[in-house]
């Protein structure tokens, strides 16, 4: 079978599609035979070596595919061969090994998939896991009735927009330019501000009469992280889930500390608050997948890219222009 390795870390040229032994499942294993693979901020991380998480090298890269079971262990009963599943790599020993024609897992890591599910939109399903728990698992009983997302036109961006809207949410995004602001309403939004020509606060006051937003999701971080909390409605929450222009500076505590009346808060998220509570990750899966098959999600999916040609993918994930999901197809 072919895979992608990595065994330096660099820019996409490290990437190395090269072939290895076919995978023999154990007792309690299957073997999933890829249809569509994923490309997410993880994997770019771990090729520059920059990851926190970072799996040991030579490495496979890839945290989620869906596929059908090719073969099963003698010990595996509930699933069987033409079986169609997604396999997520929080479900496995190590952030990676989806970049693969084929995977060996767990039987008891896979997903299982309704039988003819889409496994294009299905490969995607781990931004809506992510996009889940910062609604309803970092938000811990939060009430909130409006949220503005950072980054809204991306991959959990999208996936964030379409949640809060079918949970009845006022949805604004926040992106760069109109062709990718009007993508963003297209996905749910109720509103899109162009962060690039926009004033963000007059229009976020513009949108609330005012009041300011119940909950901001920001995967920006940077030195210009404070300026959230100014768009706050009292009581308002602001969740850190990634460090896109780095570490928040220390500056924001200001910026929330002026807001101290109002008594806005905040929160740092990270998947990787589940790591050893599989049954949390299960959870929002359990509510995705019948919301997948009924199409009441649907992952946009920006382009198609063969495996092999894993470095082009790689070199367009990071132009910032990609509109909700890059996938590759075996």
């Amino acid at each position: 079978m072919r895979v992608v390795q990595l065994i330096k870390t660099g820019g996409p040229e490290v990437l190395d599609y090269v072939e290895q032994p076919m995978p023999e499942p154990g007792l309690a294993d299957v073997v999933v035979k890829a249809e569509a693979i994923g490309v997410s901020m993880p994997e770019i991380l771990v090729r520059k070596g920059t990851y926190a998480w970072m799996p040991p090298l030579p490495t496979v890269l890839g945290i989620e595919m869906a596929g059908r079971i090719f073969a099963v262990g003698e010990g595996v009963r509930h699933l069987k061969v033409g079986d169609s599943v997604f396999v997520s790599a929080r479900e496995l020993p190590f952030r990676g090994g989806c970049y693969a024609e084929y995977l060996k897992a767990d039987a008891s890591a896979v997903y299982v998939l309704p039988e003819g599910a889409d496994l294009d939109a299905a490969a995607c399903l781990s931004n809506y896991q992510v996009a889940w728990h910062l609604l309803k698992s970092a938000t811990k009983g939060f009430q909130f009735d409006s949220v503005l997302v950072w980054a809204a036109a991306g991959g959990v961006g999208t996936a964030v927009v379409q949640l809060a809207r079918l949970a009845g949410k006022k949805v604004i995004g926040l992106a760069s330019g109109s062709d990718r602001c009007d993508f963003v309403l297209s996905q749910g939004a109720h509103a899109c501000i162009d962060y690039k020509t926009q004033d963000i606060g007059q229009a976020v006051g513009d949108l609330t009469a005012g009041r300011g937003v119940d909950l901001i999701l920001d995967c920006v971080g940077g030195p210009s992280f404070g300026r959230n909390f100014a768009w706050l409605a009292p009581l308002g929450m602001v969740v850190n889930y990634g460090l896109l222009e780095g570490s928040p500076d220390a500056t924001f505590a200001p910026a929330m500390l002026a807001r101290f009346g109002d008594s806005v808060g905040l929160r740092y998220f990270s998947m990787h608050t589940f790591d050893s509570q599989p049954a949390r990750r299960r959870a929002a899966m359990d509510e995705l997948v019948p919301l997948l098959v009924k199409g009441l999600i649907k992952p946009p999916i920006f382009e198609k890219i063969p495996l092999h040609d894993v470095r082009r993918a790689h070199a367009l994930f990071e132009t910032g222009k990609v509109l909700g999901k890059l996938l590759l197809k075996p």
